[in-house]
């Protein structure tokens, strides 16, 4: 008997660890240790690892007096996940020589069943990447798992139903039956057709056009009205007018999600999340002892929308300021610290005062004074658009609605301004794909003004006592009005319709 070793992968957000396995087998009274920081569905799998070897045709490890220790190194990354279930089975049995294996090196994933069948495990999109990136040309995963293993291209994806199945495949017995390869996997380009559409929504067209703004420029907004005239079908609405993912973006929301949450929809609709304003600050922004993402890095590629955005705990609140700069969320904790992903739109809503709707006009002041040690300064000078969403009267409310084709011209004028978007990227490669990303540096490098442009911009901020961040947000929202319109520069028309959308602090 000597020591056996295979691979596997611990999952991580938007990635993996590679994880040695090696067994040994010696002599003495019976015993099966894991070792190497192994969680408590990894010590589980004992038992769940000697039923399959035993159904699948094998001496069983309990029947046998020796010892076997099972190493997971590196020694000091925490594994856990009953994706370590196969590979460990698979070195026992090599270290025990039941097995002779062609030594090829490859990744094995999988759950095992009593029985021996391969079970479905969370975190397989995660895996495949970590292996392609260390090199491995070859992953056995289980059967379920095949199709969002197979996104990831040069890479060979076999599914496997069962341990027999695997053994057979990795045995360097040249009769035994082989895997057959899992063809690629394609993502085709999806617009997300919501049950709200612009058509649904009556009046409104000020706020409307800012929807169109947010979704070319991937911009912040914040619905500021009373209640019932329609700031969640208006958030419901811009997920409608939201481009498909590119195959990259997909494949990072498709990878988030199988870790956190094993939804495994392959899709290119951009997800849309909407925590409740009761939601913890973990539950927002991620944590724990062992740090997992929170509802921010879910809504990676997509939309955040918070209703009742006063409402939220202003600890998560003020949480929110490194991903809307950074477009990341570090959590640090004593044992270390983890940095997930977190580009998303955030659109929030709020009620500018507590009670029933009292007539007032300045929605800013009314809102400072209701929610003035709720809300920091901070976090609304990062909104980008502030739409005021009044109450719609009567007689628009009871006639037919005669708008057809909206949402799709909608949808139109959005493409074409990401079109000019990717050709200035084209000129200047280390541009962000979309204007909201923009940062000083790449304002003034791509952005030209002219002087009544200038102007206009000194008055305004003046009057408005914009921060440096507002000063460039505004910029980044007329580039966007600028961007639908086809025009190359900024003029004093698209900077007055940006100022709109602004707000004194």
């Amino acid at each position: 008997m000597s020591v056996a070793k295979v691979y596997t992968t611990q999952p991580q957000v938007l990635g993996g660890t590679i994880v040695t396995i090696e067994a040994d087998i010696s002599r003495g009274l019976h015993s099966f240790s894991i070792v190497g920081l192994a969680g408590k569905a990894i010590d589980e799998s004992k038992d769940r690892i000697s039923s399959a070897i035993k159904h699948s045709g094998f001496d069983s490890p309990k029947s046998k007096n020796h010892k076997i220790t099972i190493s997971l190194s590196p020694a000091d990354l925490k594994k856990d996940g009953p994706l370590f279930d196969l590979p460990i089975a698979v070195s026992y049995l090599l270290a025990a020589g039941e097995l002779v294996s062609d030594g090829k090196p490859r990744i094995l994933i999988g759950e095992l069943g009593l029985d021996g069948t391969l079970r479905k495990v969370n975190g397989v999109l995660n895996c495949v990447l970590a292996a392609k990136q260390a090199g491995f040309t070859e992953v056995i995963v289980p059967s379920d798992n095949a199709e969002d293993a197979a996104l990831i291209e040069d890479i060979a994806i076999y599914p496997a139903a069962t341990l027999h199945a695997v053994i057979d495949h990795i045995s360097d017995v040249p009769d035994t039956n082989k895997l057959n390869l899992q063809p690629p996997t394609h993502i085709s380009p999806d617009w997300y057709e919501t049950t709200i559409t612009l058509e649904d929504i009556k009046g409104q067209e000020s706020a409307k056009r800012g929807l169109i703004i947010a979704a070319a420029g991937r911009h912040n907004v914040m619905f500021v009205g009373p209640p019932g005239t329609g700031k969640t079908m208006l958030a419901r609405a811009l997920r409608g007018l939201l481009p498909p993912l590119t195959r990259e973006e997909a494949l990072a929301v498709t990878a988030i999600h199988s870790l956190v949450s094993g939804e495994t929809n392959i899709s290119t609709r951009p997800p849309f999340r909407s925590p409740h304003h009761t939601a913890s600050h973990t539950a927002l922004v991620g944590g724990g002892s062992n740090p997992k993402p929170g509802e921010v890095t879910l809504a990676h590629f997509g939309l955040l929308f918070m209703d009742e955005f006063p409402e939220f705990d202003r600890r998560s609140l003020d949480a929110l300021r490194q991903p809307l700069e950074d477009r990341v969320v570090t959590i640090s904790r004593v044992q270390g610290s983890a940095e997930f992903p977190a580009d998303f739109i955030l659109v929030a809503a709020l009620n500018p005062y507590r009670g029933n709707f009292d007539g007032t006009t300045d929605l800013a002041r009314a809102m400072q004074e209701t929610y003035k040690n709720k809300v920091s300064g901070p976090i609304l000078d990062r909104i980008d658009l502030w739409i005021e969403v009044p109450h719609v009267d009567y007689e628009t409310l009871t006639t037919l609605s005669t708008q057809t084709g909206e949402t799709d011209r909608a949808r139109t004028e959005i493409l074409s301004a990401r079109e000019h978007m990717m050709n200035r990227k084209t000129k200047h490669p280390d541009l962000p794909t979309t204007n909201a990303n923009l940062s000083a540096r790449h304002i003034e490098q791509t952005v030209t003004l002219h002087d009544d442009v200038k102007d206009l911009l000194k008055i305004s901020s003046a009057k408005l006592n914009l921060s440096p961040r507002g000063y460039h947000r505004l910029i980044k929202v007329a580039r966007t009005i600028a961007d639908l319109e086809g025009s190359e520069d900024i003029s004093v028309a698209h900077v007055l319709e940006a100022l709109q959308y602004r707000v004194p602090l």
